[in-house]
């Protein structure tokens, strides 16, 4: 039996088709909303593996005091929408999490970054995958200086998307190890 109306693809590709044949010119048509467009970025080698965009994702918050952090490098990691969360506990112990966008994670985070040392450096790493999309949970230690003591250690736990042309982090969540908490194994130094 055959369908009284054909699906749109196949549809569109008719007419392209049709187009092509009579020697008509085929104009692209937008993407449709909620799609990824690759862009091109001055930093394209943050883009090119699993490994450098997570690089790319420590590098660019890490920092001395009074270095401004390269946030275009920061916004072009992330998938158009993304969003960033960080986790702890209210004053009364209960869980909480603070969900923001890429631009709410400048606006709140760049000036104190900016205003004191930071760099954190990932310190284990276990990861999952499954076609473009790959799960995984980086640990993590924070610190003044290369040098000094860490004052925080925890885990990010990060999606990522490949489009086919590069990778882009589509969400983070991080969380600070609690006093008294074991770390996952093999993420965090002992």
């Amino acid at each position: 039996m055959r369908p009284a109306v054909r699906p749109r693809p196949l549809r569109l590709f008719a007419a392209v088709a049709a187009l092509i044949a009579t020697g008509q010119p085929v104009v692209a048509l937008p993407a449709p909303p909620g799609s990824v467009q690759a862009t091109p970025s001055p930093h394209a080698a943050d883009h090119v593996s699993e490994d450098a965009i997570i690089a790319a994702l420590y590098a660019v918050i890490s920092g001395p005091a009074g270095q401004a952090r390269d946030w275009d490098r920061f916004r072009a990691l992330f998938l158009p929408g993304a969003t960033l969360t960080g986790t702890g506990a209210g004053p009364d112990g209960t869980p909480r999490a603070r969900r923001m966008t890429v631009e709410d994670y400048i606006a709140r985070n760049g000036p104190v970054l900016t205003g004191r040392g930071f760099f954190e450096t990932e310190t284990g790493r276990r990861s999952e995958r499954l076609g473009a999309v790959t799960a995984l949970l980086s640990g993590y230690e924070s610190r003044a200086t290369p040098e000094a003591a860490p004052f925080d250690r925890g885990v990010n736990a990060i999606h990522l998307f490949n489009d086919g042309q590069r990778w882009w982090v589509v969400a983070v969540t991080w969380a600070s190890i609690p006093p008294g908490e074991t770390p996952p194994a093999g993420l965090l130094p002992d």
